[in-house]
């Protein structure tokens, strides 16, 4: 039997335990707490940019060299980066583990446009695809776990629900959080909760995006209505879906929802959510594909709000719970291999 062919129900950890910090009980407190606290600085990690056959690139950040120890590739989630809270976290704690750091940031993410139309979203996978098979050729990773955040969960998902039993058999375990099953659901929640707080938090960044993109190449967009998008619907209707070959953002969040993919999931997978997350609700939560998989270990606890998490303990009083969380779920399957 190869490393990889443990399922999730032989590595079950204790149940959860999670209090959230007494000044941030709620969901949308937790949410907007988790978007400031973390590690920093994070561990001094070195850029390289990979090329990509299409001909454009990707941005990877690499911790110090720990030959022969594990690796970790983690994923960010919507316009968020390597400098990230939960990436410094996520970078720290490798670290200090011993083990191998790696963050793959998405195109057009960290600062530095991509040379393309094409950007990055959900459901892309090829770079994912990509930066998983050159750290196993180049880099001689023997075992690899894998951690996606928000969007970058719902990447992981899907590309494991894709690879099925092709998975490379070093790649031995992954974990997602606060992952968006159902992105009709998601983009919905954020279009509405809250007047629409957290669509327009991500526009700000996503409508100059688009628009720069207008300015390289003219005629693409139709830029005025661009920049009326005040929803997730809009802006996938007018930019995401037509950008990436999808009809329109139902057709884009109906193909590129990682929900469906996970009964095909053949790697021990923690998933772990907060049912007070406002950006993805617990009615999107994936009880049938859990209840119906040996490979999926699902913690929906009852308070955490989205890729946060906070508890007692650390910098002016609050920590972060899941990352560390995340990684006694690695370490686990690591210790098997």
């Amino acid at each position: 039997m190869v490393c990889g062919d443990l399922a999730a129900s032989e590595l079950q950890p204790a149940p959860a335990s999670f209090q959230p910090v007494w000044w941030a009980r709620s969901g949308l407190s937790q949410t907007l707490a988790g978007a400031l606290f973390g590690s920093r600085p994070s561990p001094e990690l070195r850029l390289e940019r990979w090329s990509t056959p299409d001909g454009d690139f990707v941005r990877m950040h690499f911790g110090p060299p720990m030959p022969g120890a594990p690796w970790v590739l983690a994923l960010h989630g919507l316009e968020g980066s390597v400098r990230s809270p939960y990436m410094a976290t996520l970078a720290t704690q490798v670290v200090a583990a011993g083990w191998n750091f790696a963050a793959l940031e998405f195109r057009s993410c960290g600062g530095e446009p991509n040379r393309l139309l094409r950007s990055y979203h959900s459901g892309e996978t090829g770079d994912l695809a990509l930066c998983v098979a050159r750290l196993l050729q180049e880099r001689t990773a023997e075992r690899l776990g894998l951690v996606g955040c928000s969007l970058g969960a719902n990447v992981l998902l899907k590309w494991l629900g894709e690879q099925g039993e092709a998975l490379p058999s070093a790649v031995v375990a992954a974990a997602a959080i606060s992952a968006p099953y159902d992105l009709a659901i998601c983009a919905d929640a954020c279009d509405r909760r809250y007047g629409g707080m957290f669509a327009r938090y991500f526009l700000r960044t996503l409508i100059p995006k688009a628009l720069a993109k207008a300015r390289r190449f003219p005629g693409v967009l139709d830029t005025a209505a661009v920049r009326r998008c005040r929803t997730f619907r809009a802006f996938d209707d007018l930019v995401t879906g037509p950008l990436h070959g999808f009809r329109d953002a139902e057709h884009y969040w109906a193909t590129q929802s990682s929900g469906p993919f996970l009964p095909a999931v053949r790697r021990p997978t923690l998933l772990l959510s907060a049912a007070d997350d406002p950006l993805v609700p617990a009615s999107s939560w994936p009880h049938q594909a859990i209840a119906g998989s040996p490979f999926l270990h699902g913690e929906l606890l009852r308070h955490g709000g989205h890729v946060a998490f906070l508890t007692r303990g650390g910098r002016l009083g609050a920590r972060r719970w899941a990352e560390s969380q995340t990684l006694r779920w690695l370490a686990a399957r690591f210790a098997a291999c």
